[in-house]
């Protein structure tokens, strides 16, 4: 009776490390992070974004350069002008600050917006392709492995190289 109990133990046991065991087997990993920047869509989107800032950093850089000429020109004049049109210009200069503001904080609005527009497909076509990977693979739980995500330790498998075959790269 003794061996029996000691026999069921055991069963119990093993059935629980291979039960343990099977559910290790079902969990990977990815650096989604590093598959987005590897696919070619995301290096078309960053040149996009990129001509994008450029454009909104010319327009800026022209609008501080007018804005620093009118200083100068005003503070050349001041003394010479009379108070009415120096109070004028310094309202007109105040409402340039104001305009160069507006546009700064507008164009880093539009742009970060641009971003998620440009990205969401992206991303998209990653994760579908990552849900495919995993379940032709069988795995129950994919943990994203960038940095920052919040995975320690990323020893088990890695689906990147079967997630790159299925989109193509």
């Amino acid at each position: 009776m003794k061996q029996l109990k000691s026999l069921l133990i055991a069963a119990v046991l093993l059935l629980g490390l291979s039960q343990t065991a099977n559910a290790q087997s079902k969990v990977a990993h990815i650096d989604v992070s590093e598959l987005m920047s590897q696919m070619p869509e995301m290096k078309a989107a960053n040149s996009q974004l990129e001509q994008l800032s450029k454009s909104y950093d010319t327009e800026y850089r022209t609008m501080v350069q007018e804005f620093q000429a009118k200083i100068k020109k005003y503070d050349g004049e001041a003394a010479t002008a009379g108070d009415a049109l120096n109070e004028t210009r310094a309202k007109e200069v105040q409402d340039l600050q104001q305009r160069i503001q507006q546009y700064q904080q507008n164009a880093t609005k539009e742009l970060q917006d641009k971003q998620e527009a440009i990205y969401k497909p992206i991303l998209e076509k990653s994760r579908n392709a990552i849900q495919k990977v995993a379940r032709a693979k069988g795995y129950l739980y994919v943990l994203d492995a960038s940095t920052g995500s919040g995975v320690i330790l990323a020893d088990g498998p890695d689906l990147m190289a079967d997630v790159k075959k299925e989109l193509g790269f």
